[in-house]
């Protein structure tokens, strides 16, 4: 997922070819072998498992293709071993940009993350040098349609919920500390609430825009190649106006 305009992101991705959806399936494979490997194969005593399935039904991977990756994750006997890794980093005109990976090999993904940056003339930072510039919440999107806003509000703060926004005319945006993330989407799930996307996430604190079609280009493109890299799971930047650029 990239940037704070999630809902453009969602929806984008919904409506991807199937190779990006094949990339998406696979990235989301490694989450639950990862989450198998550190918590074992039930969802109900491993919380993280939990909020990887759930990740992977909010992002329409058919139940079969869920419960083939848990079979597979489960018996696996592979000593690979996958490392999260933040990386941090400025795209054009001084974006901020955050990068978390899963990878076997960090210096394969190092080399393509400076790579990244180094292409849309940004430059990869050291630890630290972008995280200060962003708040760690967790994130729930629901989307408007059918949805009683009072009650949903009443609802997500009663879960524990805290804030609730509803600025986008498509979407209404709950923040959750980081950890309470998965236990208040359940919650919402049993009120019959349809959930798009929730999870931990990077929030910009400030904003950059901008204003140059040239650097746009750059840093859409670097987001491009960030999402269709295997190693990377999430890309959040501080954009202000990625969803006014149409490439």
């Amino acid at each position: 997922m990239s940037g704070h305009n999630k809902w453009s992101t969602i929806k984008r991705k919904k409506g991807a070819n199937d190779a990006a959806r094949a990339k998406v399936f696979t990235k989301i494979g490694r989450e639950l072998a990862v989450a198998v490997k550190n918590g074992g194969p039930d969802p109900n005593t491993n919380s993280k498992l939990k909020d990887v399935i759930a990740k992977a039904k909010q992002n329409n991977v058919p139940n079969d293709n869920i419960e083939r990756m848990l079979k597979k994750a489960a018996g696996d006997t592979d000593s690979t071993n996958f490392e999260e890794i933040v990386y941090e980093g400025y795209g054009p005109s001084g974006v901020a940009v955050v990068v978390e990976a899963l990878t076997d090999n960090r210096n394969r993904t190092a080399s393509e993350v400076r790579h990244y940056f180094d292409k849309a003339g940004g430059n990869m930072g050291t630890p630290g040098s972008v995280t200060f510039m962003f708040g760690k919440e967790g994130v729930i999107i629901i989307e408007k349609e059918d949805v009683d806003e009072d009650q949903l509000m009443e609802d997500a703060l009663e879960a524990g919920a805290s804030d609730f926004l509803t600025d986008d005319e498509d979407i209404f945006e709950i923040r959750t500390e980081p950890n309470d993330v998965g236990a208040i989407r359940d919650e919402l799930e049993e009120k019959g609430y349809t959930i798009i996307s929730s999870e931990p996430a990077y929030i910009p604190q400030t904003y950059t825009r901008l204003e140059d079609e040239e650097a746009m280009k750059k840093m859409a493109k670097m987001i491009e190649m960030f999402e269709e890299n295997e190693d990377v799971q999430n890309i959040w930047h501080n954009w202000e106006n990625e969803d006014e650029y149409e490439g």
